[in-house]
């Protein structure tokens, strides 16, 4: 099967799911764009139990079979967006007067749904640094079912050890959930390091060319994954097979994309690291990050997200994000196009006021796949101008 680890990160994702096709040989996955399915008399359906394609698509099913592979995982499923897989998560593993650990850091949509979603349901949490275990253990309580974690942490790049906190929650009687969409399978898998579950925004870089949005859902749980398909059937948040289809197109070259996304970033981390308009660089990959080691040791490299803060403040960061040429002022990240934005005011502006706000002098960087050198001009030249 190609989809066992002993082949190369860079053949399941070409591979895994993808098959030539039995009928036509056709190399490529084909788009099933269909609602439904003939039956072989009542109750008689074809291989793979197709009825509706609310249930299962073959499409989709080529895409998760490749997510599951990629992540070293047994199950995964895939839905509409990141938010409808952290919403089935949340749902499945949750129930009213259940208790969860958040991280300090995390993206403003998560926050905004545990805060303003689910806590109407009855779920209480409690946010803590995830890089600091104690932190951890005391936010813990007999009711806690589930530890959230970033890493790297959106918007700042914090660093949490998997493992550890893995261990952490397990000794609690809590389950471990993973958000690896900074990272990807490519640089790190988190079910290896100890969690229960890891979650994607498929739109980021699995997806990688900012053309469709979906999200996905990796575990090696039986029961879990039985809840999720459930769950996920019950409520429709299914992505559409050409969706699907986009996004195994786009697992295809995640490694290539992927080594590329992060020597950009460390070559920009370095210069804006001495730049005199630049107070504080927040990259793992820099040896003074505070989690550069743990980085380094769970982590095959750092990266393709950057961020920094102005050193003349928020207005001085809000007038160079409008600046830059090659980088282009808009929400998201991940895919072969460099972005910029002002996570305050746009991507986290959901967790203003709250113990997650994040610095209004803050600048966030999706570095893309474009030259290098000229990236980096572009962002000097928006700095040098404030």
């Amino acid at each position: 099967m190609v989809a066992d680890p002993r082949y190369g990160f860079e053949t399941r994702a070409i591979h895994a799911g993808q098959e030539p096709d039995p009928r036509t040989g056709a190399v490529i996955v084909p788009i099933y764009q269909t609602s439904t399915y003939a039956q072989d008399g009542v109750g008689g359906t074809r291989e793979g139990d197709y009825e509706y394609s609310r249930t299962a698509n073959p499409t989709r099913t080529a895409l998760e079979e490749a997510l599951a592979a990629l992540e070293n995982g047994r199950h995964a499923l895939a839905f509409a967006s990141g938010m409808a897989a952290s919403d089935a998560v949340l749902r499945t593993m949750l129930r009213p007067g259940d208790h969860l650990v958040l991280g300090n850091d995390v993206y403003g949509g998560t926050f905004r749904l545990i805060d303003k979603v689910l806590t109407e349901w009855g779920v209480n949490y409690s946010v803590a640094s995830l890089s600091d275990l104690d932190e951890v253990r005391t936010a813990m309580r007999p009711e806690t079912k589930l530890v959230w974690c970033e890493s790297p942490t959106n918007p700042l790049l914090g660093i949490a050890d998997i493992a550890a906190l893995a261990e952490l929650a397990h000794v609690g009687g809590a389950k471990l959930v993973v958000d690896n969409t900074f990272a990807t399978p490519y640089l790190q898998t988190p079910l290896e390091l100890g969690a229960d579950v890891v979650v994607h925004s498929t739109t980021k870089y699995l997806g990688g060319h900012s053309d469709v949005v979906g999200g996905a859902v990796i575990t090696d749980s039986d029961e879990v994954r039985e809840r999720l398909f459930f769950l996920r059937n019950s409520a429709g948040a299914v992505p559409g097979a050409f969706d699907a289809w986009l996004t195994l197109r786009g697992l295809k070259t995640l490694a290539v994309r992927m080594e590329r996304h992060c020597g950009n970033a460390e070559l920009i981390a370095e210069a804006l690291a001495v730049h005199p308009k630049v107070e504080r660089v927040y990259y793992p990959g820099l040896a003074e990050h505070p989690g550069h080691s743990l980085a380094a040791k769970q982590m095959r490299r750092f990266g393709g997200m950057v961020s920094f803060t102005h050193v003349d403040g928020e207005r001085a960061a809000l007038d160079m994000v409008a600046r830059t040429k090659l980088f282009i002022l808009a929400e998201s990240l991940g895919g072969v196009e460099s972005l910029i934005e002002h996570p305050g005011r746009m991507t986290h502006a959901s967790v203003a006021g709250s113990l997650l706000s994040v610095p209004p002098e803050l600048v966030r960087l999706s570095v893309g796949i474009e030259d290098a050198h000229d990236l980096l001009a572009d962002l000097r030249y928006a700095l040098d101008a404030s």
